[in-house]
């Protein structure tokens, strides 16, 4: 990013924000309620544009037009309420949705789905309606549904919210092997303990919506 701006309406979200993450990062971003974490993260998804300033990413400019163009659909984005991500009629056809999308072979949908649904031990919720799930099974179904694509940078906003200990030492340990394969991890959290296991760069954004690395 580059003295990157964004509003909305007439209230700034961010101000002048300069970040640059290189591959096999694991960037947390920390800051007060209010501060513009989220429109940040919107923004490097490209959920949203910067009003003033430029976003690259490998040095392509990224805009509405760009990412139309599938070399640039590589980053997977877990929200923090996992009900805003979920709509599919049952959990195998949710974690195959992207990969349809993606244009890929029947073989590869089917391969990566039962892939996804081992990796996070959900077989046995495959024809589950997703919305019946418990908090902790729709967190697992939207981390499945995200590594579907087969991401090179994984983006999530506090994604130990509402999770038993259970599921968050699960969770702990896939962003850890996730980040020792060579993967990009950006992540918003306010948990200290998640910060210090997973973070190697931290950026620290303030009441000013102004960002700072540390």
């Amino acid at each position: 990013l580059e003295k990157v701006c964004f509003a909305y309406e007439h209230e700034v979200a961010l101000r002048y924000v300069n970040l640059q993450i290189e591959k096999g990062d694991s960037v947390v971003i920390q800051g007060p309620n209010g501060c513009g974490k989220s429109t940040l993260i919107r923004l490097l998804n490209g959920i949203i544009y910067p009003s003033e300033g430029h976003y690259f990413y490998n040095d392509h400019e990224i805009t509405e037009k760009a990412l139309k163009d599938r070399q640039f659909a590589k980053m997977g984005y877990v929200f923090q309420n996992a009900d805003t991500q979920l709509f599919c009629g049952s959990v195998e056809e949710e974690i195959a949705f992207g990969p349809v999308q993606m244009g890929l072979s029947e073989t590869e949908i089917r391969q990566r789905t039962e892939d996804c649904l081992q990796l996070f031990g959900i077989e046995k919720l495959r024809e589950r309606p997703p919305y019946h799930l418990s908090g902790g099974e729709k967190r697992k179904v939207s981390l499945a549904c995200i590594l579907s694509l087969n991401p090179e940078v994984l983006i999530l906003d506090e994604p130990l919210a509402g999770l038993d200990e259970k599921t968050q030492d699960m969770l702990l340990e896939f962003l850890k092997n996730f980040h020792r394969a060579g993967k990009t991890l950006i992540t918003i959290t306010h948990n200290r303990h998640l910060a210090e296991t997973i973070g190697s760069r931290f950026a620290v954004m303030n009441e000013d919506h102004e960002l700072k690395m540390i």
